[in-house]
């Protein structure tokens, strides 16, 4: 069943440009790929932490807990699609053209970024991005997305890995995370010497 904009934006909580692009990216992965991922029939690799991301997650089903959503962090709006089971691909770099903005619409981004919440800076703030929003979501394919197909190597399945108790904060690790430290099985953080 393909997913609607509603139930990403259900998911993440509000309507944004950010999540209107990761709907569009994830739309036309699933035209080259077929169906959404039950399981892990479906990889997706994404180049950034945005909003985006959780319209992937919705849109094609591909999670970190499956394993079959991997993060590289480049701070790029670029998401490759891999089928299993055709290991053909997709790769994706989005492409936004700058819409005009108003002397005023600049000024208020401005005064926003430095923490102004007032009522008419917002309304601005709002303003321009629900005309991005409506831009990203009516907007050809090619004018908004470069698509690249072909094949790219398939990422390991999902591994579950044996849980470790740090000797130092009695909490529990995944196995190839944990480290000694004088002696000691610890976690990353205790093995840096954070407290939390």
């Amino acid at each position: 069943m393909m997913q609607a904009f509603d139930d990403a934006v259900e998911f993440h909580g509000h309507s944004c440009p950010g999540l209107a692009i990761g709907y569009r990216v994830s739309l036309r992965a699933l035209k080259e790929l077929g169906g959404r991922s039950a399981d892990e029939e479906i990889v997706a690799i994404v180049e950034n932490s945005s909003c985006a991301v959780d319209a992937v997650q919705v849109m094609t089903g591909c999670t970190f807990g499956k394993g079959n959503l991997i993060f590289r962090d480049y701070g790029k709006q670029v998401y490759t699609f891999i089928s299993r089971q055709s290991e053909k691909s997709i790769r994706i770099a989005v492409h936004l053209t700058k819409q005009p903005e108003t002397a005023e619409e600049h000024m208020a981004w401005a005064k926003y970024m430095k923490g102004d919440r007032s009522k008419s800076v917002l309304k601005q703030v709002h303003d321009r991005k629900a005309a991005k929003l409506n831009y990203i979501l009516k907007a050809g394919d090619k004018e908004l997305l470069e698509v690249r197909k072909g094949r790219t190597p398939l990422p390991a399945e999902a591994h579950i890995y044996r849980s470790l108790t740090c000797e130092t904060c009695s909490e529990q690790m995944m196995e190839p995370r944990a480290r000694i430290r004088e002696g000691k099985t610890v976690c990353i953080p205790c093995f840096e010497a954070r407290s939390l």
